[in-house]
């Protein structure tokens, strides 16, 4: 497995690195606030699309989709720009068999940064699951051309 950030959500069924905290860097920066604010204020202030992203990453990581797929909606939700959310949202769509979604989901991550190999790498693991063969291996072609070697050493697996 490789590393493309200091959190990535391995795709399909493998453990996820994720950061040692869940906290937001945000955090530090609301500890003012929370002498002030009641506590439950304070946290929720503190709770930004990071925050949600992690906690989406960390359920993802053990299996839970379901709840993965909300939290990975509140990050976007607090960061529509988030492409990674939506990245991760698609790959545990897929999981659950709701492969429309996932495609779709998958799809705006690609729209925001259509250069992530990655990201085509996952389509096109849903694509697989979801018995589109050919939008699948069109997809692993692109994704290996980005420079992505999972998808590099898919190919070369299927080519033998």
């Amino acid at each position: 497995m490789r590393r493309t950030s200091a959190r990535m959500i391995c795709l399909f069924g493998c453990l996820a690195l994720v950061s040692p905290s869940l906290s937001p860097p945000a955090a530090a920066a609301g500890a003012a606030s929370a002498k002030t604010s009641p506590p439950a204020v304070a946290a929720a202030e503190s709770r930004d699309s990071h925050y949600w992203f992690q906690k989406g990453a960390l359920c993802a990581t053990y299996g839970n989709n379901q709840a993965a797929v909300s939290y990975f909606g509140k990050a976007i939700y607090l960061d529509p720009g988030h492409s990674g959310a939506y990245f991760s949202q698609g790959v545990s769509y897929g999981q659950l068999g709701d492969y429309a979604r996932a495609v779709a989901a998958i799809n705006r991550a690609i729209e925001m940064k259509p250069h992530n190999g990655l990201y085509y790498y996952g389509r096109a693991r849903v694509y697989l699951l979801s018995g589109e063969t050919e939008k699948a291996m069109a997809d692993f072609k692109k994704a290996a051309d980005l420079g992505d070697e999972d998808a590099r050493i898919y190919l070369n697996t299927v080519k033998r």
